[in-house]
């Protein structure tokens, strides 16, 4: 356990505390058992190593402990539990749990075995995180952390504090609210970065090596998390990359199941779970139909990218500005609200309110005659009435 406690300390030492994400407050940190998930790269161990610097003494109490560390190898995490207990340990936190094999089990054991130790972990692959929800139901508390938001890059870029517009807000008061904001910052002229490479905050180490890093994380994604969750074998990790490489040269895609099953050689239902495994690893997003009634989920209709800094990441060409527009649209508002794509427009969001994304000359041709419709348009700063900038879609968290 001492090897532990030397590379928290160093950890601790490390850490940051002069920006915090918005998302440590609405973690209730009181709670016993505390799971934060999040695809990689989103900043979780920050944010854990912050909640310790600013809450926490540096003593015996508290023990921060990464699962992928080799001290695992021939240690059980429920013994360590015990011994830290026994040793004065008041607060367990545990980063990147799914790449300890059997975390599920042994955390409920902990929280049930154990009821003075309060324990926070996180975990990279939302796959091990449902697959153990069993064994945590009705203990865990279990929050997702997004990348940033557009709000959130243009207050680490210029030292504003923007507060989060709620979804109906910026619908009924969009015009007054962008006139407000561009009293104090011009947000096209951060907009394009913020696509680029804005969505995770490890730009904010070094901008010249992003993609590199990004690349790296998606790597770990595809050859570790992914397979180490349904065992794949190693060659079809390489389809599983083919997949992706498909899917990012044309986003949206719109998938036919038949063609993609015979150009990649897997089969249909290998295929569909392929996709799940992308999604819920957020490298991709799937945008079925709107329904109604009892169905209300409809086919797959398009896949997009999860983030726009994936996509000039994936990409070898510059991607194309539309898919860029409702690739951003598609994130922001989906950390927030339910999306589909729609029959009529590009989205409906709730299965209530229609968006047609486009840029400052799009006409509203698309929503004449549709209750709840709105026009979201890209280089302008300020709407008026059913024309809303883009930008203000990502003040939603």
């Amino acid at each position: 356990m001492e090897t532990l406690r030397r590379r928290f300390i160093e950890k601790y030492n490390r850490t940051d505390t002069s920006t915090i994400r918005s998302f440590y407050n609405t973690v209730y940190w009181k709670d016993r058992l505390i799971g934060i998930k999040g695809q990689r790269g989103v900043g979780k161990t920050t944010l854990i190593l912050q909640y310790i610097k600013k809450n926490l003494k540096l003593d015996y109490a508290t023990l921060y402990a990464s699962l992928d560390h080799i001290y695992f190898s021939n240690a059980s995490l429920y013994n360590l539990a015990e011994e830290f207990l026994a040793k004065g340990g008041k607060y367990l936190f545990l980063d990147e749990i799914h790449r300890y094999k059997n975390w599920g089990q042994e955390l409920k054991n902990i929280y049930d075995d154990f009821p003075e130790l309060k324990v926070v972990f996180t975990g990279s692959s939302m796959l091990h995180i449902r697959k153990a929800k069993e064994d945590l139901s009705r203990r865990a508390v279990i929050y997702e952390m997004h990348g940033l938001s557009f709000r959130e890059f243009i207050n680490f870029e210029t030292g504003e504090n923007f507060e989060i517009i709620s979804f109906e807000k910026i619908l009924s008061d969009h015009t007054l609210i962008s006139s407000n904001i561009i009293k104090h910052i011009k947000p096209l002229a951060f907009f394009q970065q913020y696509l680029q490479y804005g969505f995770y905050p490890f730009y904010l180490e070094n901008k010249e090596t992003f993609y590199q890093r990004l690349n790296e994380a998606l790597n770990v994604v595809l050859e570790v998390d992914i397979p180490q969750f349904e065992e794949i074998q190693i060659k079809y990790i390489e389809k599983l990359k083919q997949l992706l490489y498909i899917i990012s040269m044309s986003v949206p895609f719109k998938p036919n199941f038949q063609k993609l099953a015979e150009r990649t050689e897997i089969s249909v239902n290998t295929l569909k779970a392929y996709l799940l495994y992308l999604e819920e690893a957020r490298v991709i997003h799937q945008l079925k139909q709107e329904g109604k009634g009892t169905n209300l989920l409809g086919k797959l209709e398009k896949i997009y990218l999860n983030n726009t800094n994936l996509m000039f990441t994936l990409s070898k060409n510059q991607p194309e500005k539309g898919s860029l527009r409702e690739t951003f649209f598609a994130n922001q508002v989906s950390a927030i609200e339910t999306v589909y794509a729609s029959k009529k427009t590009d989205f409906i969001v709730n299965n209530q309110y229609s968006f047609e994304i486009g840029g400052k000359n799009k006409t509203k041709k698309q929503i004449i005659n549709l209750e709840n419709a709105f026009v979201v348009k890209d280089d302008i700063e300020i709407g008026f009435e059913t024309q809303i900038p883009l930008w203000l879609f990502g003040f939603l968290y």
